[in-house]
């Protein structure tokens, strides 16, 4: 089947283009004939006229593809290879929530044919792939695994705003259902991967590769949080100690902060999800989460006492919050803890504005209840300032920039810390 794509007399299809899915269907569309699938018509629309709908790629990343977008299953019917890009959010009470993945799952199901191979690429716990979407699959099409059809793993490594370590630059595990398939799998993504490929011996073990990727940072960036919550007591700053502390080689540069996303806020629920169902209570994990989770209300709380010990009124204060995305240079907001902050400020009874470059305000109106803040419209009287994501746009501010926009006596909290030593005139605090 490979020659066959490589020759186009075959195609390939990739289900969900979002920020993993669309850059796949781009990398792939330049070596085989691709069918870009997405149930939102209005995405597929925008795609259609080279308009990367999550802000991410430029117009020009489309040229030189053979690529069709598409939210018609009649034209998704003519791809032998379908890979399936769909996210894998948990729901309010942290619990995985597959429906986007079995959705499309069923979606795969009513075109699958004879010789087809079907790959994930969507975090999931070990198991899900064979224990949930191939039954769904065998359902849908009256098919059957190895008699009739394939199916494979290979975990996802997009990370967004990241211009360095590209989808091409990023090292591709790979996983099978069958030795064939494997080399299948493999063949196929190293026709565009360039830094390797890596055949995981089954696609369980390739999905649990993925999921402790992000599990493993969760657990440092929670040690580093609890950390900072006791050199704050201490009265010592947290990011000088790590200075000292990263002088020696085998220290482990992690830093404290607020934990969104996609990946290192959800990854590991579906870890523990499925130890909890095969009778293991994971407290290690489970603890990282807590502390994580909590840093918003912490970040909020500590602010709320340092405006009381400057002698502040709550109900008069004002504070300004600088960045709402999940990270540093993306318009990505999903899962974004600064909404954490902004919501216990405001049940503390303060005032809060927020501003950001990247994120969309009306996405963050819809999903946050947030209004965003234009520039112009700034206050020159703010009580306090969190910096809460360190945009490159912030970081090269004038120190002068924060004493135009706050009150006499004023407080700059620096959640990252990269503002330390260069604001003088204000109240100084950092994670």
């Amino acid at each position: 089947m490979l020659d066959q794509l490589g020759s186009k007399q075959k195609t390939l299809a990739v289900i969900g283009l979002g920020y993993v899915g669309l850059p796949i269907a781009l990398a792939f569309a330049r070596k085989f004939k691709v069918i870009g699938f997405d149930i939102n018509a209005e995405r597929v629309r925008m795609m259609q006229n080279n308009q990367d709908p999550s802000g991410e790629l430029e117009a020009s990343d489309f040229a030189g593809t053979d690529i069709v977008f598409t939210d018609q299953l009649s034209v998704l019917k003519e791809a032998s290879i379908y890979i399936v890009a769909v996210p894998t959010p948990i729901d309010a009470h942290t619990m995985p929530d597959l429906k986007p993945l079995l959705a499309a799952s069923r979606t795969v199901g009513q075109v699958l044919k004879k010789g087809n191979c079907v790959v994930f690429e969507s975090t999931v716990y070990p198991g899900c792939t064979e224990e949930d979407c191939l039954p769904v699959l065998e359902e849908l099409s009256g098919l059957k695994l190895h008699t009739d059809f394939s199916i494979g793993y290979s975990p996802e490594r997009i990370n967004p705003g990241d211009k360095e370590h590209t989808l091409t630059k990023i090292m591709k595990v790979v996983s099978g259902s069958s030795p064939e398939t494997l080399e299948l799998v493999a063949g196929v993504y190293g026709a565009i991967i360039e830094a390797g490929i890596y055949r995981a011996s089954s696609i369980k073990v390739a999905e649990a590769a993925k999921i402790i990727e992000n599990t493993q940072r969760d657990l440092n960036i929670a040690l580093m949080n609890e950390l900072s919550m006791i050199f704050d007591r201490m009265k010592i700053n947290t990011y000088e100690v790590l200075e000292a502390a990263g002088t020696k080689w085998n220290f482990l540069r992690f830093s404290p902060g607020l934990v969104g996303g996609h990946c290192i806020g959800v990854d590991p629920y579906y870890l523990t999800y499925k130890s909890k169902a095969l009778g293991h209570e994971p407290k290690v994990i489970l603890s990282g989460r807590a502390i994580n989770d909590g840093m918003g209300a912490h970040i909020a709380k500590r602010t709320v006492q340092k405006l009381v010990k400057m002698g502040k009124d709550l109900n008069e204060s004002r504070v300004l919050v600088m960045g709402a995305t999940f990270k540093e240079d993306v318009g990505d907001i999903r899962n974004s803890k600064v909404a954490d902050v902004v919501h216990e400020l405001e049940a503390f009874s303060l005032a809060v504005d927020v501003i950001d470059p990247y994120a969309t305000p009306a996405e963050m109106l819809h999903e946050y209840n947030i209004k965003l803040m234009s520039d112009e419209a700034l206050r020159t009287d703010y009580d306090a300032i969190i910096l809460a994501v360190a945009h490159k746009t912030y970081l090269s501010l004038p120190s002068t920039w924060f004493a135009d926009h706050t009150s006499a006596q004023a407080l700059l909290v620096d959640v990252k810390g990269v503002m330390r030593g260069k604001v003088p005139g204000l109240v100084y605090w950092s994670l």
